[in-house]
């Protein structure tokens, strides 16, 4: 892997961010350059009671598409889907998609997070935006921290957005042996909080009055926390991929195993208020088993999701978990 720990480890597969920082808003493109453009076997998992998405059914087992080309993660809530628009321009104007009748469609899921609450609420991801972020992807270790749709992101919404930690976008890979990888891009803007493997708190819902966090695990059978489950704005969003060589079902099967790193590193996970959505890519490339393949796609998660944590540094009024003394 030549030293690169991020998705990109994974050939084939180019990450590119377009993001405003004024705005606190960004998105993130993955472009999969399978031969010939013939783009990777996709799947998805979606979990939590408010997602935001686009073209996910079709990624199904018993559907008829089979390739992805490109992964689409944004800001913005459901406007920030548009920014799909400028990559299906992107990959049309150079040829690439499912080839239907006389045209080539291509095939973009996307994935959005709310992070309107954070810089401006009335500036989001665009199509624009989308194809700007096509531009700039390539194979180098991927950017990470407030980039791309990790701009706006926070953990620990139980107070509300005002008491939240600036979290951003973390990416991890790890080599099996044989040339088999596997890797991980997250943008966390979770309910919950986030937690190292020993379970302590590094970004999350900071308390009312004086440093430290609230735990939102103790917060929520308060009658302060009781009260506050009228929050609206979270979500981790993201995507797993692999150079294994699998099937459909087999992609499915990953992007659900790959969700476990997800309740493993944020307290409490796929909450009503949280869309957690999560996209898994195989290039193809080497023979490997779909539980294996798994098993460390929920590391990757996981390690991403601290590496998110870690990287961001403050930003819209908020401290990062970094400047309050957390660590990952």
């Amino acid at each position: 892997m030549s030293g690169n720990l991020t998705l990109t480890a994974v050939p084939g597969i180019k990450v590119g961010h377009a993001t405003d920082p004024v705005g606190l808003t960004g998105c993130t493109v993955v472009l999969c350059d399978g031969p010939s453009g013939s783009g990777a076997v996709g799947g998805v998992d979606q979990r939590g009671g408010a997602p935001g998405t686009r073209e996910t059914d079709l990624l199904r087992p018993l559907h008829l598409v089979q390739q992805v080309h490109a992964v689409v993660l944004a800001g913005g809530s459901a406007f920030g889907l548009a920014a799909a628009d400028g990559v299906m321009r992107y990959l049309r104007e150079r040829g690439v998609g499912y080839k239907s009748g006389p045209v080539r469609v291509p095939i973009v899921p996307a994935a959005i997070l709310f992070d309107l609450a954070v810089g401006r609420s009335d500036v989001y991801p665009d199509a624009e935006m989308g194809y700007a972020a096509c531009l700039a992807a390539n194979d180098a270790a991927v950017a990470e921290g407030n980039v791309g749709a990790g701009t706006g992101c926070s953990a620990g919404k139980a107070l509300g957005a005002g008491r939240a930690t600036k979290t951003g976008l973390g990416s991890a890979a790890i080599d099996l042996g044989g040339g088999l990888v596997v890797a991980a891009l997250i943008a966390v803007n979770p309910f919950g909080d986030v937690v190292d493997e020993a379970s302590r708190i590094v970004a999350g819902t900071r308390r009312l009055r004086g440093a430290g966090f609230a735990d939102t695990l103790v917060l929520l059978r308060t009658i302060t926390g009781k009260l506050a489950l009228r929050v609206a704005g979270a979500t981790v969003i993201g995507v797993v991929a692999t150079n294994a060589r699998l099937d459909k079902e087999g992609a499915n099967k990953v992007a659900q195993m790959a969700q476990d790193g997800v309740a493993r590193a944020i307290r409490p996970a796929h909450t009503l208020f949280d869309g957690d959505t999560l996209f898994a890519l195989a290039t193809g490339k080497v023979r490997a088993s779909v539980t294996l393949v798994g098993a460390y796609a929920a590391e990757v998660v996981a390690q991403a999701i601290g590496r998110a944590a870690r990287s961001a540094v403050g930003a819209g009024g908020l401290p990062a978990g970094a400047e309050l003394g957390a660590s990952c």
